[in-house]
C-alpha cells in the first residue's frame, strides 16, 4: 500500500451542542446544516417551522399580452438576451436538477415518566437522488437517532424512507424510497480536480424553504474538518454559496449540474450563513456508497489488537519511553498482527483503569503509514480509507527502540465503529 499523504495540521474542531447541534471551535461556531425540530435554546440557530408562513407579494395587475400567465410570468426563453450567460447556466442547472433534490424530515422518540415513548419531530435536511431505484445520498446527522425518516419529492408526495447505510466518520448516509413515479437522478461528478474560484451551485431546503438555489464559488479545498462523530473529514470543500440549516445532505453542483460535494456544515458565530460553508467531497461519497448499499456500513481495515491510548498516569506508572501512542494490551491469537511480529502485554503484569484491564509490556504503536499515532482518533484517521486485506506499515516501540513491520488489516470490529 502506498504512503499516505500527511494530514493538514490546522484542523477546525467541533463538538455537538443543542438544537441543530451548535458547534463551537474556540469560540468559532460550526453548524451541521440539518435543522432539528423543537429547538428553543438561546444557542440554537433560528429555524423556520416545517410549515412556514406564506409570504404574500402584492403586485400591480398586468395587462394580458396573450402569452402571459395569470401571475404576469412569461415562460423562460433562454435564447433571448434577457439573461446573461451566467444566469442562463443557473436556470438550466436548476431546471434540470432541482427535482432530484428531496426534503428529508425525521421522527424521534423521547421517553417521559414511566418510560412512556412520545414521538416528536426530529431533524430536517436535504438529499440527492443518485439512481432510479430510489437511493438518496444525504448526511448522517440528518437521520441520526431517527425512528422514522421521510423524503418529500418535488411532486409534493411524501414517502417513508429506509435507512440503508450510515458512515458517521464522513457524516454520510444512504436512504431509499419505494415509488412508481419517475425520479430525477442527479449524476455524480468529480471532486479530484476542483479549483478555487470555480463556480458552484447548491440546491436544498434551508429553513424549510424547499428546493432553494444559491450560487457561489469554491473558496478552498482540502479542508480537514472534525465531524459530529469526532472523526476528521479530510479534503472538505469550502464554498461561499449561501447554505443554511436545512441544507444538510443537499448537493453541491458544478456548472454542468453534477454533484461534486454534499453540503454538511457552516462556520457561523450567529447560526446564519456568512459565506463559509463546507461540503464532503463526492470522491469520498463514491468510495463509501457501494459499501453502504451492500453492507449498511463501510468495510474499513483494522489492526487486530486491543489498543490502549496512553495517558499520563499510565506512562508514569509503567515508566514508558514515550508519552503518546497506542499500547498493545493484547494481540489476537493467530491473527494478522501477531503474524507481523507485534506483541501484546503480559497478563501477569496487569493494571486496572476504570473498568478496563490493561496488560503492560506490549509494543507501543507510534505511526501507521505517514500518520503519527498520538491517540485513538489518529488510528481511525490512519485507517479510514483502508479495506480488509490491505497492508500498512506500522512503527512501534519495543524495549525503548523503534521498529517497523507490515501488517495485513482485518475488518474493523463493531466495537470500534464510531
Amino acid at each position: 500500500m502506498g504512503r499516505r499523504k500527511k494530514p493538514i495540521t490546522h484542523v477546525i474542531y467541533v463538538v455537538s451542542g443543542i438544537g441543530i447541534g451548535l458547534l463551537l471551535a474556540i469560540g468559532l461556531g460550526l453548524i451541521p446544516l440539518g435543522a432539528a425540530g423543537g429547538s428553543r435554546g438561546p444557542d440554537s440557530a433560528a429555524v423556520v417551522s416545517q410549515e412556514p408562513e406564506i409570504i404574500k407579494v402584492l403586485q400591480e395587475p398586468k395587462e394580458d399580452s396573450g402569452g402571459t400567465s395569470d401571475f404576469g410570468y412569461n415562460p423562460v426563453n433562454l435564447a433571448t438576451d434577457r439573461f446573461t450567460a451566467d444566469e442562463r447556466n443557473n436556470i438550466q442547472v436548476y431546471d434540470e436538477r432541482n427535482q432530484g433534490v428531496v426534503n428529508i424530515t425525521t421522527e424521534t422518540v423521547s421517553y417521559y415518566w414511566f418510560f412512556e415513548a412520545v414521538p416528536q419531530e426530529g431533524s430536517s435536511g436535504s438529499g440527492a437522488i443518485i439512481d432510479d431505484e430510489g437511493y438518496i445520498l444525504t448526511n448522517n446527522h440528518v437521520i441520526k437517532n431517527a425512528v422514522k425518516v421521510y423524503a418529500t419529492l418535488a411532486s409534493g408526495k411524501r414517502y417513508e424512507a429506509e435507512v440503508v447505510g450510515i458512515d458517521p466518520e464522513n457524516d454520510l448516509a444512504v436512504i431509499k424510497i419505494e415509488t412508481d413515479e419517475p425520479l430525477t437522478v442527479i449524476p455524480l461528478g468529480s471532486s479530484e480536480d476542483l479549483r478555487v474560484g470555480q463556480k458552484v451551485l447548491a440546491i436544498g431546503n434551508p429553513f424549510s424553504f424547499e428546493r432553494t438555489l444559491t450560487t457561489g464559488v469554491i473558496s478552498g479545498i482540502g479542508r480537514p474538518i472534525r465531524s459530529q462523530s469526532g472523526s476528521i473529514i479530510q479534503d472538505m470543500i469550502q464554498t461561499d454559496a449561501s447554505i443554511n440549516p436545512g441544507n444538510s445532505g443537499g448537493p453541491l453542483l458544478d456548472s454542468s449540474g453534477r454533484i461534486i460535494g454534499v453540503n454538511t456544515m457552516i462556520y457561523s458565530p450567529s447560526g446564519g450563513s456568512i459565506g463559509v460553508g463546507f461540503a464532503v467531497p463526492i470522491e469520498t461519497a463514491k468510495r463509501v456508497i457501494p459499501d453502504l448499499i451492500r453492507y449498511g456500513r463501510v468495510q474499513r481495515g483494522w489492526i487486530d489488537i486491543t489498543p490502549i491510548q496512553l495517558f499520563p498516569q499510565l506512562v508514569s506508572f509503567a515508566n514508558l519511553p514515550v508519552t503518546q501512542g497506542i499500547l498493545i494490551s493484547e494481540v489476537e491469537p493467530g491473527g494478522k498482527a501477531e503474524a507481523a511480529g507485534l506483541r501484546g502485554g503480559n497478563p501477569r503484569n496487569a493494571v486496572r483503569s476504570g473498568n478496563t484491564i490493561i496488560y503492560l509490556g506490549g509494543d507501543i504503536i507510534v505511526r501507521i503509514e505517514d500518520t503519527p499515532i498520538t491517540n485513538m482518533a489518529s488510528v481511525f484517521e490512519a485507517l479510514q480509507n483502508t479495506k480488509p486485506g490491505d497492508r500498512v506499515e506500522v512503527e512501534y516501540i519495543r524495549n525503548g527502540r523503534s521498529n517497523t513491520t507490515e501488517v495485513e488489516l482485518v475488518l474493523r470490529p463493531d466495537r470500534y465503529l464510531e
